[in-house]
C-alpha cells in the first residue's frame, strides 16, 4: 500500500495498518490528508522524523511504543532483505517496505504477494513453497505455532 504522505512517512506507514483494522478514515491517513493521529504519535513518542525521515534508531523507539505489534521493515522484495525486525513475540505484525533512494516507507499488506512466495514464515521471515516443507527453529515442532507454544518452551 503506497504511503502518499511525503513528510513523516514512517509514522504514516505505522498508523495506516493499525487504523485499517478499526478506523474508517484510514484511507485519509494513507493519502496524507488526516495527520492528527500521526502528529499525536510523534508527540507521544518524542520522535522527530524531520532529520532523515527515520532509521533504525527511530524504528527501535517505535517498536518500544507499539509493544503489541512486531514491526518488520524490508529494504527490498526478497525475504532476505530485512532492514529491521522488532523481534516481539506477537501475532500482530506491521510489514513495511523502505525505498532507500527515495528514503520513503510503504506498507506491505500481503507479504506473500509482495515477496512472490507461496509461503513466508512469520517467525523467521523465510519464504518457501509451503508451510509443510518449511522447518523453522522459532516455531513449535509439534503444533507449528508461532511463537512456540507453552509446551515446547518447557
Amino acid at each position: 500500500m503506497k504511503v502518499k504522505a511525503e513528510r513523516n512517512c514512517l509514522a504514516h506507514a505505522l498508523v495506516i495498518p493499525i487504523a485499517k483494522i478499526n478506523d474508517p478514515n484510514y484511507k485519509s491517513y494513507r493519502d496524507g490528508w488526516k495527520i492528527g493521529p500521526v502528529q499525536r504519535l510523534l508527540e507521544t513518542t518524542g520522535i522527530n522524523l524531520d532529520r532523515g525521515g527515520g532509521g533504525i534508531r527511530e524504528l527501535t523507539r517505535f517498536q518500544e511504543y507499539f509493544k503489541e505489534y512486531r514491526i518488520v521493515v524490508f529494504s527490498g522484495l526478497n525475504c532476505e532483505d530485512i532492514m529491521f525486525d522488532g523481534q516481539i513475540q506477537t501475532e500482530k505484525r506491521i510489514n513495511l517496505l523502505y525505498y532507500n533512494v527515495a528514503r520513503h516507507y510503504h506498507v506491505i499488506v500481503n507479504i506473500t504477494g509482495a515477496m512472490a512466495k507461496r509461503y513466508v514464515c512469520e517467525a523467521c521471515n523465510k519464504g518457501c513453497c509451503s508451510d509443510v516443507t518449511h522447518i523453522c527453529e522459532q516455531a513449535c515442532s509439534d503444533c507449528m505455532s508461532v511463537p512456540q507454544c507453552m509446551f515446547q518452551m518447557l
